[in-house]
């Protein structure tokens, strides 16, 4: 063994380049501690861009051999190439669990692997499923080598991640580099053609393909004894575990979301304000709800147009990427907590709740028409359009997102998604000459603008069928639009349908089914050629329980079905199929 360096004298030493070992070193820099060390036992860390931006003093390839205490009390961490003597030491690598199996059955596939990153990720489709820090370094680590991620992240609560990984995996969000499942993880995962395939069992997530999938493992925490951890050093209570506090845990063991806070007592001197988290010294910051809008807000609104004050077409604009999405897909639109509401109604727990981001899904609609007035050809285009309603509280419910967009205009920043999704899209239409109807309540008509356009665009001759349910007519968006498609298309048939306008007759689009309106239209519904979409609210589409047994409220479905229709669910394809609203 090579000679050791004299000691070197640090008041902090931080050992693992992880996400919570470098929030440590960065946090514990910036709160005022003189001299820190970051040492990593491979010749990278997860966050480069971290060291880079934050001038961290890192040593690479060294690992711990022993941590003892010296006669003055100092603490001495032997590496395989120096000796240090520190105020403390935080031992930030967290190994895998040895008894821990992926929570579903996989495939035998190479592609497949726990832990371990593609060997060549540029250009591929990873899928990383874990909500820890572990699970962000993997997609990290995959994205930086040029790997397109879908991180399934079902389960994550941002607060429980450390301030390293929820950074990283915000600015690739605001980036659009990966797209973050807050809500899915896959509940199978098969072998297809060779390929992975995820699927996942909410309608809101669709099946999904991949080159890879890379699963985050449970992690452990250190014991002493692995890293050389003496009784006399433990004792001094200035040498830290990253990890979960468990029974039989050393005491000093803290999480990656809060460790920077706890060691902060081994350095008595420092300002307490400054060890505080940024998240606490924002709601006395001046400066926080611009600093916040510059952290997460990734678009700019570029068209506000109310068709009434609380119903809106928008239009978003991304920074970053594309804007490519199928017809009938949706995108997530995002405002934080801290934007004023044009309602007077009180977010529960706002306070613990100010800094965070309220993300909601919405089907993408269309213009329909160009400015020149010729089929829109979404491909073309560098924003997406959306069809939104302001959503008023109840005793019940406080609506978080739309009270806050009720008050956007064009100029205005807002958080967009970095990816589209949905499988409510035109897949099942093959024939040109076949029946299409679309069916909708309120903005569920969104996702139909999108989709009618396609199918015109590309030559569909066979009927299509558009019928709208609203209240009021004043509620009917995109009436001109669509009229004026009726004149130019001779296949294609507008039917809006107010309930509540005192000259015309409330019919429900059930009532278009049972009293033979397509018939007399001249349009057939014939299951053998017809294809249904329905998207809304529920109690229009009228989906059976698991059991099969419909709705007290007759839909759409139950009078589909009695008619020979089939429901499209996975793996078994049909000609019903719907996207539902609330």
């Amino acid at each position: 063994m090579a000679e050791l360096d004299f000691d070197l004298v640090y008041d902090l030493v931080v050992v693992g380049g992880t996400a919570g070992g470098l929030s440590v070193a960065i946090s514990s820099q910036r709160s005022g501690v003189q001299s820190v060390r970051l040492i990593s036992r491979s010749n990278a860390v997860t966050f480069p861009e971290l060291v880079r931006d934050n001038q961290l003093d890192i040593g690479y390839g060294e690992h711990v051999e022993s941590v003892d205490t010296a006669d003055d009390g100092a603490l001495l961490l032997t590496t395989n190439r120096h000796r240090y003597r520190a105020r403390a030491v935080l031992l930030a690598h967290r190994p895998p669990m040895p008894d821990w199996t992926p929570p579903i059955p996989l495939p035998d596939l190479p592609t497949i692997t726990v832990d371990t990153e593609p060997e060549h990720a540029e250009g591929r489709d990873v899928l990383v499923v874990g909500y820890t820090d572990h699970a962000v370094e993997l997609a990290a680590t995959i994205d930086a080598a040029g790997g397109n991620v879908v991180l399934a992240a079902g389960g994550m609560d941002p607060d429980l991640l450390s301030p390293a990984a929820d950074n990283a995996l915000r600015r690739m969000e605001r980036e659009r580099r990966i797209t973050v499942l807050y809500r899915s993880v896959p509940d199978e995962i098969d072998d297809v053609d060779g390929l992975p395939m995820a699927y996942f069992n909410d309608r809101r997530t669709p099946d999904l393909q991949f080159d890879d999938v890379v699963i985050a493992s449970h992690r452990r925490n250190l014991t002493p004894d692995e890293r050389g951890v003496t009784e006399a050093a433990l004792a001094t209570g200035n040498v830290w575990f990253l990890g979960e506090p468990t029974e039989g845990s050393v005491a000093t063991t803290s999480p990656g979301h809060r460790i920077g806070l706890d060691m902060a007592a081994c350095f008595p001197e420092l300002d307490p304000e400054r060890i505080q988290p940024r998240k606490t010294r924002r709601h006395r910051h001046e400066g926080a709800v611009e600093e916040l809008r510059e952290e997460h807000y990734n678009a700019t609104i570029t068209h506000f147009e109310p068709t009434h004050s609380d119903l809106w077409v928008l239009r978003v604009k991304p920074d970053h990427g594309g804007t490519d999405y199928t017809p009938g897909q949706y995108a997530t639109l995002g405002l934080g907590y801290w934007e004023e509401r044009v309602d007077d109604a009180i977010d529960p727990n706002l306070g613990d709740r100010w800094f965070k981001l309220i993300r909601r899904s919405y089907s993408i609609s269309s213009r329909v028409l160009d400015d020149h007035g010729y089929l829109v050809d979404e491909g073309g285009l560098d924003e997406l359009e959306f069809y939104i309603v302001l959503v008023p509280p109840t005793e019940d419910n406080i609506p978080e997102l739309t009270p806050r967009l009720a008050l956007k205009r064009p100029g205005d920043r807002i958080y967009l998604g970095p990816k589209v999704a949905g499988r409510y899209t035109l897949d099942s239409i093959t024939n040109p000459a076949g029946t299409v109807m679309f069916f909708s309540t309120g903005t569920g008509e969104a996702p139909h603008n999108a989709m009618i356009t396609e199918l015109l665009r590309k030559g569909h001759h066979g009927p299509i069928v558009s019928a709208v349910s609203v209240r009021n007519s004043i509620d009917l968006g995109y009436e001109e639009t669509h009229r004026e498609l009726e004149r130019r298309h001779h296949n294609y048939h507008y039917l809006p349908m107010p309930t509540r306008e005192p000259d015309i007759a409330k019919r429900y689009i059930q009532d278009l089914i049972k009293d033979g309106d397509f018939a007399r239209m001249g349009v057939s519904l014939d299951p053998a050629t017809t294809h249904v979409f329905m998207c809304g609210n529920p109690a229009m589409i009228g989906i059976p329980d698991e059991d099969g047994v419909f709705p007290a409220t007759v839909g759409v479905v139950e009078l589909l079905v009695e008619r020979g229709f089939t429901i499209d669910k996975r793996k078994q394809p049909g000609n019903i199929h719907y996207e539902e609203y609330w």
